[in-house]
């Protein structure tokens, strides 16, 4: 066999040193890529670490606000509670009252004819009793014999006893 010309060994070296020198590039555009990855991945890990710290942290501050509403709920039910027994309370009073209430809402109506009558009692009563006279002769325009009873009834005596006008109010 005979050896190779010169010039397919140039070629070949001139090719042994493209891929050579294509196999550095690779290379060294693998180291630069594996470097990226290697700085997304540390940036990836440290933000996926503070996404979790931040989620741990949302989730405390939810249950602190759980815990908050749950005590103002039971708060807010141990209010009412007491508001309902207080109306229960007031509605049972009222309940009681009512027949008073009704009472003086009669007593007051029956107030101004019963203020006449004490006032026509009282005049009566400065009137004084009338002048001593001859039972059997009364005074003319004055007045009469004593009333029988008026409910149709014998008294015990023949007539009532004569009327002296006072006030016991």
């Amino acid at each position: 066999m005979s050896a190779p010309p010169a010039l397919q060994i140039r070629e070949a070296n001139a090719h042994l040193a493209a891929v050579h020198r294509r196999a550095a590039e690779l290379e060294a555009r693998l180291d630069a890529a594996e470097r990226t990855v290697h700085a997304q991945a540390e940036r990836l890990a440290l933000h996926d670490q503070q996404l979790r710290a931040a989620l741990d942290e949302l989730g405390r501050a939810k249950d602190r606000e759980i815990a908050t509403l749950q005590e103002q709920l039971m708060t807010s039910e141990a209010t009412v509670y007491s508001l309902q027994a207080t109306v229960h309370q007031r509605d049972e009073l009222i309940r009681q009252l009512q027949p008073r209430a009704e009472l003086l809402q009669d007593i007051c109506r029956r107030r101004p004819p019963l203020a006449g009558l004490l006032d026509a009692l009282a005049e009566a009563e400065r009137l004084g009793p009338l002048p001593a006279s001859d039972p059997g002769h009364p005074p003319p325009g004055g007045p009469g014999p004593p009333l029988d009873n008026s409910t149709g009834e014998e008294a015990d005596g023949d007539h009532l006893q004569p009327a002296v006008f006072g006030t016991t109010v």
